[in-house]
């Protein structure tokens, strides 16, 4: 059977290495399948992102988990938990519906550079 103590010890130990470490991984990640998605590269390297984009969204759901178990219920929790499973549906619509996200990227893009052209002029 396994011993989840010195996992919950380590979480707990190391929980502002390991928040410092996943939360910019989740957005770096995330953001790496969106852009992969909106230029419209081959469905393969997609999916290869969302998965690789997964692993720190995953842990940070255990992370959260572990201090729910030990009895921490608070914003941090669930502003990492909202995090986590964001990064988790975007990757999820990157994967199973490339053209809606590709559609809307690109018209955000188009919106953010002619706002960038009429402050320029």
């Amino acid at each position: 059977m396994f011993d989840f103590n010195p996992l919950v010890e380590f979480s707990c130990t190391n929980c502002v290495a390991i928040c410092a470490v996943l939360v910019p991984a989740n957005l770096l990640f995330t953001l790496h399948t969106m852009i992969l998605t909106g230029l419209q590269r081959p469905q393969h390297q997609v999916k290869q992102a969302a998965w690789l984009a997964c692993i720190p969204a995953g842990v940070m759901v255990l992370h959260v988990l572990i201090w729910w178990m030990i009895g921490v219920v608070m914003a941090p929790t669930f502003i990492l938990l909202w995090l986590a499973s964001t990064c988790l549906a975007i990757n999820f619509w990157a994967v199973n519906y490339p053209q809606s996200m590709t559609r809307l990227l690109r018209t955000l893009f188009f919106i953010v550079a002619r706002r960038g052209m009429n402050l320029s002029s």
